[in-house]
């Protein structure tokens, strides 16, 4: 990983998370045991402290920064999708930013929530737990039903044990020049996988 301080402070990771080696961690940031930090993310805690909590996930190409005094923080199995954007914001224990999203300074995202992939979710927004927001800006659609959040439930708990293959068994290599004859795939027999939902 590219790991800088700054004004003296350095990040931190805790034993056993998961920061892939092109992800950027500046100064403040502070990432625990079982997250997952993807390929590309940049946490810039130049300003801000930025804190990603137990078993939580921010996957590629997200951004993480705020302002001076003001934490960006993602609770416990939190799970922030592919190239979103949080700045001095809050994602509650279980919730869910989906892909592409925007959750500025002061906002909150409930326990259990769901910000839809695409959505803004305007300073200072507090969104109540276990409901989905969608839109810019974002607004309360609905409730979302238990299945809904078992399904979340479960794609988190993937992220978890990403977070423990890749320590175990991702190391850079040289790519093939050819195709293997009976070449195998990832999870022929894994029926525990969440499966997409429309």
């Amino acid at each position: 990983m590219h790991c800088y301080e700054i004004d003296g402070i350095r990040p931190v990771v805790e034993e056993g998370a998961y920061v892939h080696p092109t992800a950027v961690l500046i100064g403040d940031v502070i990432v625990e045991h079982g997250c997952y930090i993807g390929p590309l993310a940049s946490l810039r805690g130049d300003f801000g402290r930025i804190h990603v909590m137990e078993n939580a996930n921010v996957q590629d190409n997200c951004v993480m920064h705020g302002f001076p005094e003001a934490d960006t923080l993602v609770r416990p199995w939190g799970h922030v999708g592919h190239g979103a954007i949080l700045h001095g914001c809050e994602v509650g224990e279980h919730a869910l930013v989906g892909m592409n999203a925007v959750v500025m300074d002061g906002a909150r995202v409930g326990e259990f929530s769901f910000v839809a992939a695409h959505s803004f979710v305007k300073a200072e927004m507090q969104i109540p737990p276990r409901v989905l927001v969608a839109g810019t800006p974002a607004r309360v659609l609905r409730e979302l039903r238990p299945d809904e959040i078992e399904w979340k439930r479960q794609g988190t708990q993937t992220y978890i044990d990403l977070t423990r293959r890749c320590l175990d068994s991702m190391h850079l290599v040289n790519p093939l020049k050819e195709v293997e004859p009976d070449r195998k795939r990832l999870f022929q027999d894994a029926d525990y996988l969440p499966k997409y939902k429309a």
